[in-house]
C-alpha cells in the first residue's frame, strides 16, 4: 500500500484544513487507517484512526471533539477534518494504515510521506 497525504497549510488560529491520504495498492478496505503527528523535539503523537469498515473512531485526547476522521473506501481514502485549530496543532501530520487498529505507531505498517499543518496565533 502507497498512502499519499496532502491537504497541509498555513492557517490562522480557529481555523480549518481537511487533509487527506490517498491510497494505492492492494485492499485499502481491509487496513485501519490513522493519523499521527509529530512536532520538531517532540515525539510521535497520535491523532485518531478508523477501523477497516468506518463504522469505529478514536482520538486522541487533545483533539477530541475537534477533529474528524473518516474515510471512503470506493476512493481509497480516508480525511482528517480538523476545527478549531490551535497554535499547538502545529506538526507535520503523517497517514498510515494498519492491519489492526490502535494507538500505537509502531504497529503501523505502511506511512505517507507527511502533510505540513502550520497554525499561527
Amino acid at each position: 500500500v502507497q498512502l499519499e497525504a496532502s491537504g497541509g497549510g498555513l492557517v490562522q488560529a480557529g481555523g480549518s484544513l481537511r487533509l487527506s491520504c490517498a491510497a494505492s495498492g492492494r485492499a485499502f478496505g481491509t487496513y485501519a487507517m490513522g493519523w499521527f503527528r509529530q512536532a520538531p523535539g517532540k515525539e510521535r503523537e497520535f491523532v485518531s484512526v478508523i477501523t477497516w469498515s468506518g463504522r469505529t473512531t478514536f482520538y486522541g485526547d487533545s483533539v477530541k471533539g475537534r477533529f474528524t476522521i473518516s474515510r471512503d473506501n470506493a476512493r481509497s481514502t480516508v480525511y482528517l477534518q480538523m476545527n478549531s485549530l490551535k497554535p499547538e496543532d502545529t506538526a507535520t501530520y503523517y497517514c498510515a494504515a494498519a492491519s489492526q487498529y490502535g494507538r500505537d505507531w509502531r504497529t503501523y505498517d505502511y506511512w505517507g510521506q507527511g502533510t505540513q499543518v502550520t497554525v499561527s496565533s
